[in-house]
């Protein structure tokens, strides 16, 4: 097979990061980032009509700077919009999940100008494979490791199911093997991701069981679960996280603090359970705990949203990602009565952003004086005008140089980034 010329753009979770490492491992060729690249692969997110529209607008600006460079579409948004992107013109090659390990043969063909169809897709629930082996990007010292993949929970507002197929994971022995690889490489922190982790299953091993081994198995030093839905917080968990290897990040996946609205959502669990996680987090660990919260829900009244509204300003947590309901083809949400004027939704999400954003910062203040052993993101570190980044337990960015590190100030106070400027301790 011929050698080329690529760059991958990744939308999207952990999850696709993970996918990106791996399509960065399975293509032949160089991975570049200037501007001679042959192929750009956008690996694309769908999560909203937004994050699907992203993709489509990547693709009209590499063609229009680098007019002669194929552009390559694959991921979520492949899979359920793929009569959207078939329409884009900047579009040369669509590749769904169903077919992703396909991608090198077919951009192989595309390069040598075979006859090609533009869309490669099929019946995504029929996949049964779970891609593994991702590749590493060099100097890097922590990993995305995606244990799960797919989704059966079918929630109303969630085209997810409909893009990565059922729920499917990899054995509890190769993970560990995987993990073992990870340190042999240099790497020092592995964080589990997949679509929906609380739904792991190796035989009658579940996530607990995952965990418990990589900290038996492994000598990886810190190893962290990306999100969880609160309930799948249970106590065995818990317990675990007690072992200082486990990184003290949470991310709940919470979505509404209205019973009605979740309910309508077809989630698995009511407030009392969202009450029960957040305050158990709280009375056991200091920890970071982002979350997930959707705004504008079809039927949301004032009277829910003021409820949401109130019940996350009493209760613990550090960050949330605020996403203004998006409706979704292929979703009981899409057709579901009384949507909410965009306009509505809109003003809403504001309100919830406004409150993230003064959690952030209140959070982030009680760090300053702080004391923290971190991990640096790169194993070659060169400083910069901006420091080295690197990660505290409790996952905040901080700027400085060593692997000890006193919190002095915070800058870039934004509703996305809180950045912690520290010093090395001797």
């Amino acid at each position: 097979m011929a050698d080329y010329n690529y760059k991958i753009h990744s939308f999207g979770c952990k999850v696709n990061t993970y996918d990106a490492s791996l399509l960065g491992k399975n293509l032949n060729g160089k991975r570049e980032q200037d501007k001679d690249v042959e192929v750009h692969v956008i690996n694309s997110c769908a999560v909203t009509a937004k994050a699907s529209q992203e993709s489509v607008k990547l693709a009209r600006r590499i063609k229009k700077n680098h007019p002669k460079s194929k552009v390559v579409i694959t991921g979520c948004a492949a899979q359920v919009d793929h009569k959207n992107l078939s329409t884009s013109r900047e579009v040369d090659l669509i590749v769904a999940n169903s077919h992703k390990s396909e991608l090198n043969d077919k951009i192989q063909s595309l390069l040598k100008g075979e006859k090609l169809d533009k869309l490669y897709r099929s019946n995504i629930f029929k996949k049964e494979d779970l891609e593994a082996g991702a590749g590493l990007e060099e100097g890097r010292t922590r990993v995305f490791l995606k244990v799960q993949d797919g989704c059966d929970s079918f929630c109303s507002y969630c085209v997810i199911p409909f893009a990565r197929g059922k729920s499917r994971s990899l054995g509890v022995e190769h993970l560990s093997e995987q993990v073992n690889k990870f340190y042999s490489d240099g790497i020092r922190e592995v964080v589990l991701t997949g679509i929906h982790l609380g739904d792991y299953r190796d035989a009658e091993l579940g996530l607990e069981d995952l965990v418990e081994a990589l900290l038996l198995k492994t000598k990886m030093p810190r190893i962290k679960i990306s999100s969880l839905e609160p309930q799948e917080l249970t106590p065995r968990l818990l317990e675990i996280y007690q072992d200082d290897r486990m990184g003290k990040h949470f991310h709940i996946s919470l979505q509404s603090a209205c019973d009605q609205i979740l309910e309508s959502m077809k989630r698995q669990y009511r407030v009392k359970d969202i009450e029960t996680c957040l305050q158990q987090i709280q009375n056991k660990f200091e920890a970071y705990v982002g979350m997930d919260v959707i705004v504008g829900f079809p039927g949301e009244t004032q009277a829910q949203f003021d409820e949401t509204f109130q019940r996350l300003n009493s209760l613990p947590w550090t960050k949330a990602h605020v996403f203004p309901f998006s409706p979704r083809p292929q979703t009981k949400a899409y057709r579901m009565e009384h949507q909410l004027d965009r306009s509505e939704i809109l003003q809403r999400s504001k309100i919830i952003r406004g409150l993230a954003t003064a959690r952030l910062q209140s959070e982030s203040k009680k760090q300053i004086g702080k004391t923290h052993y971190v991990l640096p993101l790169k194993s070659h570190l060169g400083l910069s005008k901006n420091g080295w980044q690197v990660r505290t337990k409790q996952e905040l960015n901080l700027e400085s140089h060593q692997e000890k590190v006193k919190i002095e100030a915070l800058s870039n106070l934004s509703s996305t980034q809180m950045t912690l400027l520290g010093s090395l301790i001797l």
